[in-house]
């Protein structure tokens, strides 16, 4: 989009662009998601942006009406291969937080320099920039949610002093981190504190059907962890969670959440729950949850792409918005597409670690690569591969790399490694051996898929919910 296309959003208060790309008035030194229901600035007064961080570092705040740092992200990171893509999937990680800049490069293959050079020519703000808008949010959701001392929401967040901390959040919110805990509604405030976890609102762009994402989940689950309840249509999915500080367990509902007038959420959201071991675990918890239920995804550019082709037509226009599901572990799932759902739960059981404080059905961590590498046979090898990382399955990880690496283990078929690249991997553009998708759904040849399987078009199932899945056709 050019500059005058992206006014003409701002404008019209397209929601279809939110996390797409960012508006900032000069007059006010606020910046805003493009659905902001605020009366639209000037067009003389109006810069844009690419990403958050740089309309940060160009000295605006969030507006606090539209909470821009709240958007989905951009669908383009789940679609781009190159190491812009790759970068921004790290990030949004937590790599920087954890490894800093110089472990984000080793992840990528490149320099530092490279690295820094690439994301501010492109985005206008390198990695380390990037990641304080991300610390910034997630401060503000502990600081909203929690009752966590200021001090300790300071490191949690990912922040290296108090004094940082501190900085960046008058910088982007206009107010101290007081201010900002006294703003949240009461009902937010308390909730962690009465032990009910951390309230999340995941909000996606467009139109969310939930129904087949959560049918897939529950097809899928593996006793021990994971559990779906309720009725169809209000069903609650939870999970445990492996992260880098320390475990979680999340529940996620099936109805999506109101807008609140166009105003806040103009997409919609989910509503979660997330309960931590440690809150410096925050930020990765909820990027995999969204990788999970693929909240990133753009519903409209899907549609309009496959919704122009004779045989996806109807399904389209009978499932607007239909998604993707990724993986909340990448690892875990190519065990379990290996494997099946039977033996994924024999495994939990065998080697799974016990959660120190179970909460219902929910019992056990999936177990590591690590602690299945002598089991033998294709499993043994996988779970090797994993371990030493002759194998890599992380957000940053180059897919066709990947994808050549598993066709080489004992034991993966082309079937298989598809569906643990569109699944682990998140690649919107995977087409398995023999099935009939041509290339004018591309790239959004996984949702083709999703819709031919919602129809029931074709015989394929998940790998990782049966032993050994039917051939595509």
């Amino acid at each position: 989009m050019d500059e005058e296309s992206r006014y003409e959003a701002v404008r019209s208060r397209d929601a279809r662009f939110d996390g797409a790309f960012y508006f900032a008035v000069e007059t006010t030194g606020i910046y805003c998601r493009p659905s902001c229901p605020a009366v639209t600035p000037k067009r003389r007064n109006v810069r844009f942006f690419a990403t958050a961080a740089a309309a940060q570092g160009s000295g605006f705040r969030a507006c606090r009406r539209c909470r821009p740092d709240a958007s989905p992200g951009s669908a383009d990171w789940n679609v781009r291969a190159d190491v812009v893509g790759r970068a921004m999937r790290l990030i949004g990680d937590g790599v920087v937080d954890r490894e800093g800049v110089a472990g984000l490069a080793v992840r990528l293959g490149y320099s530092a320099r490279q690295v820094q050079r690439q994301l501010t020519a492109e985005l206008g703000a390198g990695p380390v920039a990037l990641a304080r808008a991300q610390r910034a949010h997630t401060a503000r959701v502990l600081l909203r949610t929690t009752g966590l001392p200021v001090t300790e929401i300071a490191f949690a967040s990912g922040f290296a002093s108090v004094r940082q901390f501190n900085d960046t959040i008058r910088a982007v919110y206009a107010a101290t981190p007081t201010q900002v805990r006294a703003a949240a509604p009461r009902q937010d405030r308390t909730a962690a504190a009465a032990g009910a976890g951390i309230p999340l609102r995941l909000a996606h762009r467009g139109p969310y059907l939930a129904g087949p994402v959560f049918d897939l989940l529950a097809g899928e689950a593996v006793p021990g962890i994971e559990e779906m309840s309720g009725p169809p249509g209000g069903r609650t999915y939870r999970r445990t969670l492996r992260l880098p500080y320390g475990t979680g367990i999340v529940a996620v509902e099936e109805r999506p959440g109101h807008t609140s007038g166009g105003a806040v959420h103009p997409g919609g959201w989910l509503d979660a729950r997330l309960h931590l071991t440690d809150p410096r675990d925050l930020t990765t918890a909820v990027q995999r949850l969204r990788r999970l239920l693929d909240l990133d995804a753009d519903p409209y550019a899907v549609d309009e792409r496959l919704g122009a082709h004779p045989r996806l037509a109807p399904l389209v226009a009978a499932r607007p918005g239909l998604r993707a599901p990724g993986a909340a572990d990448p690892e875990e799932y190519a065990v379990r597409a290996l494997v099946g759902r039977a033996e994924a739960a024999h495994l939990v059981r065998a080697h799974g670690k016990t959660l120190d404080a179970p909460r219902g059905g929910l019992t056990h961590l999936f177990p590591e690569p690590a602690a299945l590498a002598d089991t033998g046979g294709p499993l043994g090898a996988l779970a090797t591969a994993l371990a030493d990382g002759a194998v890599r399955l992380d957000p940053g990880a180059d897919r066709d790399d990947a994808q050549e690496a598993l066709l080489a283990l004992p034991g993966l078929d082309g079937r298989t490694v598809a569906e643990i690249r569109a699944r682990a991997l998140g690649d919107p553009d995977v087409a398995p051996p023999g099935a009939d998708v041509p290339d004018s759904w591309r790239p959004w040849r996984t949702y083709a898929l999703h819709h031919l399987r919602a129809a029931e078009e074709t015989p394929c199932t998940s790998p990782a919910s049966t032993a050994r899945s039917a051939p595509c056709s």
